[in-house]
């Protein structure tokens, strides 16, 4: 148990540098981006699917800034 106003030490993680955005099995922000960005296009699709009008509008919001992510991300490695 921890006395109030205590904070608890944080496991470090096995990565070199123990950076939480490259966590051991993860590829890092591009892949996690990309990832989401499939994920979400699938999910527009079924909420459009059942007419889920709110949430296939939020979905699409979200598809578009992953993939303005990505177009900003290759862009800088181009140059």
């Amino acid at each position: 148990m921890t006395r109030p106003g205590k904070k608890r030490a944080r496991a470090v993680s096995g990565a070199p540098g123990g950076s939480r955005h490259d966590e051991p099995g993860e590829g890092g922000a591009d892949e996690a981006v990309t990832f989401i960005a499939e994920q979400v296009g699938a999910l527009r699709k079924l909420a459009e699917r059942h007419k889920l009008d709110v949430l296939h509008y939020l979905l699409g919001m979200t598809k578009l800034e992953a993939d303005e992510h990505l177009r900003l991300r290759s862009k800088r490695k181009l140059s």
